[in-house]
């Protein structure tokens, strides 16, 4: 999943250390506490607003426009109060940014749900039926390669959209690396259906818990709302992705040597593996209902958001009941060799797999508290940096606003690619921010999910997207060659998006 990308970056080249997530967050720590010295502090008033969903009335409190003003002190003067290395009694310190991270309300809500929800697809994935049904499909179109371009990019774009696959798609590629190259593709289109589909999907998804769903939380939005939108999105951009793909392979089936792989793709014409399946795998009864069970829990989940108002603790709840279906279907039909405590094991490796992102999401809300808060209504520094930013864009639009913010979490995610970690991060300025800019949260959400996931497609921070081509045997500077143009075209309907969400008021 892409989300477990926050345990850390990898390195891209012999000569070059990519930091770790955590170092640089630490960083950002650095200055925001060095900010605190040389920034005033300044505080909004707000107010309530009434909106209706599903016929509901609901409220939310937003900045009252116009209310900014700086601390002063009995003299007059802006108050500007640096942080203090360490907090004795509870209070906030430089170094206290960690624990006062994890035990923030939000982040312990948000922490909670990744706990539960990777545990849960931790015991669905154990059970194989996912892997089981992929290899099914390709045993099955032996002699229909073509035909299973579009069907794979398809299911892999649905995986990241729903439980937000990405490394899970690495064995996939070994497999069709060979399988595409014996029958006169390459292995580029290998990456272009398991991992860029992935990432497709997980940029215009409407459900994904680990990005969409903690972003629309933080945002204080319904998780899992406008859901309509963004499914209509997610099948735009999928069909856009799919028939790129198309269109590149019918090249490369006319003239192979074209392709950037072309060279490197020796290894596996040398190899002459026809499907690089392993025969070991079966698909029965019991993978049937494993994949049953997941298809109902979306249908449950989108119906209790959109008819219920389900939140967090619901809808974790929710995949928690899948996680428990899976496993017992799993012991019963001995799926991977499944035992009873299996399905414990594989809850606690599903939930330690979010560990590292989890950690992001309390370090986040640790630089939140080293400038002051989130809360507008108490003077803080970060009320202030939000006042100018404002400022700075108060003669742009509503539409280029949105723009802007989509092309800033473009560039954001080369140094966080975590989406969870991302979301953290950002949102927590980017919600009240956008209400000063005249952008709806929902629009915000919509920048974060489309910067958030494109760019994973060429940053070389992404281990899972350097892991692809060190399968494919494909070097990292000739991906960018063929990949600066396919990338060009989702940026271009990124930006369309965002003004169609800014023009219909979504």
């Amino acid at each position: 999943m892409s989300k477990k990308e926050g345990k850390g970056l990898k390195s891209f080249n012999k000569g070059f250390q990519v930091p770790d997530t955590y170092i640089i967050i630490f960083l950002v720590v650095v200055v925001a506490a060095l900010l605190t010295f040389l920034v005033p502090k300044g505080f909004y008033e707000t107010q309530d607003i009434s909106y209706m969903i599903n016929g509901v009335e609901k409220t939310r409190t937003v900045i009252k426009d116009g209310s900014f003003q700086y601390l002063k002190d009995d003299a007059g003067n802006v108050v500007t109060e640096g942080v203090a290395l360490f907090s004795g009694d509870g209070g906030t310190g430089f170094f206290n940014y960690m624990y006062n991270g994890i035990v923030n309300s939000s982040a312990i809500e948000i922490i909670a749900f990744l706990m539960v929800v990777g545990g849960a697809f931790g015991i669905m994935i154990r059970t194989g039926a996912i892997e089981s049904g992929l290899i099914g499909l390709i045993r099955k179109a032996k002699g229909a390669e073509k035909l299973l371009i579009p069907v794979l990019f398809v299911l892999f774009s649905l995986g990241g959209a729903v439980f937000g696959m990405g490394e899970e798609a690495l064995p996939f590629t070994m497999i069709l690396c060979p399988l595409f190259v014996a029958v006169g593709y390459d292995s580029v289109i290998a990456v272009l259906v398991t991992y860029v589909a992935t990432q497709i999907g997980f940029g215009s998804s409407w459900m994904n818990p680990f990005s969409v769903g903690i972003a629309q939380g933080i945002a204080g939005i319904d998780v899992f709302s406008g859901a309509g939108f963004r499914m209509v999105m997610w099948v735009v951009f999928t069909a856009l992705g799919c028939g790129m793909t198309m269109f590149y392979a019918s090249k490369i089936k006319k003239t192979p040597t074209i392709s950037i792989a072309y060279k490197t793709d020796a290894y596996f014409r040398e190899q002459n593996e026809k499907t690089g399946i392993d025969e070991g795998h079966s698909f029965g009864l019991g993978h049937i209902l494993v994949l049953l069970a997941l298809a109902a829990t979306v249908v449950w989940v989108v119906w209790g958001v959109m008819t219920q108002g389900y939140y967090m603790p619901e809808i974790a709840t929710q995949f928690f009941i899948m996680g428990i279906v899976s496993g017992v279907i799993g012991v019963i039909f001995k799926l991977n060799d499944m035992k009873l405590n299996d399905i414990a094991i594989s809850f606690k490796d599903g939930a330690k797999d979010l560990i590292g992102a989890a950690l992001v999401v309390a370090m986040a809300q640790g630089i939140m508290q080293v400038l002051g808060g989130s809360d507008p209504t108490t003077p803080t520094v970060i009320n202030t940096i939000m006042y100018n930013i404002s400022n700075a864009l108060s003669g742009v639009s509503g539409a280029v606003a949105a723009v802007l913010m989509y092309l800033f979490q473009s560039v954001f995610n080369f140094f966080v690619v975590s989406g969870t970690g991302q979301a953290a991060i950002t949102m927590p300025i980017m919600a009240p921010l956008s209400d000063l800019l005249g952008v709806s949260r929902q629009t915000a959400v919509v920048a974060f999910q489309l910067g958030d996931a494109f760019t994973n497609l060429i940053v070389p921070t992404s281990g899972c997207l350097i892991g692809s081509l060190a399968i494919a045997k494909i070097e990292w500077s000739n991906w960018i060659k063929f990949m600066w143009k396919f990338l060009g075209v989702l940026m271009i309907g990124a930006i369309i998006t965002v003004l169609i969400a800014v023009g219909i008021g979504f």
